[in-house]
């Protein structure tokens, strides 16, 4: 039983890691980024073509790639979700599921249906593991995956709520227009606000191909996990996002201790239990943005 538990709050720190780009991009920018997952794959390729073809480390990599990916969530924000938000809430959503759809297809147009993985350039690190007492061992990757989540996490919050920048991002998710009537400019802190996002992006797909194998459509389970932790945590603080996560990820884990196929239902059942709670005390219809609404109200606050 101690043992499912650890393992499932090392999980937890994985899709805390993989939700937190997704939250964070809700919270001050009110957009669900249905591309979420697929820019996820897009920097676990990324590496690996640095890893396969230079022979540079993934940790270093990673380090490469972030802020070509930080400007690639900069280019994102100019050039399509500023234009799509002005067309109502919908519109955003649409516009990231059709960027998703171009991503996954240009990467399986690239790199074709065979799997990739970044365990074989790490070494010994994607199988080594700290012997705990009662005969319990503990993979050293997911420890280290859980501290970056926590890192990020305890970063963008401490930004948000420490920093003049965070001021002004938090100014802009509130209230764009007011904000620009005291001296914010709201395009630049949505902008470094979305650069912010896509490099937490970058660094869970990285985490992504760390744990396992990837391929050009991997995206789509990635976003699932991402948004069921979200919605579970719920969107108000970046650490109820990690709370979330590892919620989904217990009940994953004793769900595939019951069946085999548990796994996923566990962690589907939970989500909409949560959901149907959720919905009952806030008596409202089904409607995705107001749901994560509520569950993030006051978070630019």
């Amino acid at each position: 039983m101690i043992n499912i538990l650890i393992q499932a709050v090392l999980l937890g720190g994985y899709y805390a890691l993989i939700a937190c780009g997704l939250a964070f991009m809700f919270q001050v920018m009110r957009v669900i980024n249905l591309a979420h997952g697929a820019l996820a794959v897009v920097s676990a390729y990324l590496v690996w073509l640095l890893a396969d073809s230079a022979g540079l480390s993934p940790f270093l990599g990673v380090l490469l790639i972030l802020p070509v990916m930080g400007i690639a969530g900069w280019l994102l924000q100019r050039l399509m979700l500023e234009r799509a938000v002005r067309g109502g809430e919908l519109l955003p959503v649409l516009t990231t599921f059709g960027l998703a759809i171009v991503l996954d297809n240009l990467m399986f147009q690239q790199f074709g249906a065979n799997t990739r993985s970044l365990s074989p350039y790490i070494g010994d690190l994607s199988w080594e593991a700290f012997e705990l007492p009662g005969n319990i061992y503990v993979g050293k990757l997911p420890v280290y995956i859980l501290v970056a989540a926590l890192v990020i996490l305890g970063g963008l919050d401490l930004m948000l709520k420490r920093t003049a920048l965070g001021r002004q991002i938090r100014a802009t998710a509130a209230d764009p227009v007011t904000a620009g009537l005291i001296g914010v400019d709201a395009r630049r802190a949505a902008g470094i606000a979305a650069a912010l996002a896509t490099m937490t992006v970058a660094v869970s797909g990285v985490a992504l191909g760390l744990r396992g194998t990837f391929d050009a459509y991997a995206g789509a389970p990635q976003l699932l996990f991402a948004f069921e932790a979200t919605i579970i945590g719920g969107a108000r603080s970046l650490w109820g996002v990690l709370i979330g996560a590892i919620v989904l990820a217990v009940a994953q884990s004793f769900g595939a201790q019951i069946h085999p196929q548990g796994f996923l239902l566990g962690g589907h059942l939970v989500f909409l239990i949560v959901l149907f709670v959720r919905l009952s005390l806030k008596g409202r219809s089904l409607n995705l943005m107001q749901i994560l609404r509520s569950t993030g109200k006051g978070a630019a606050q």
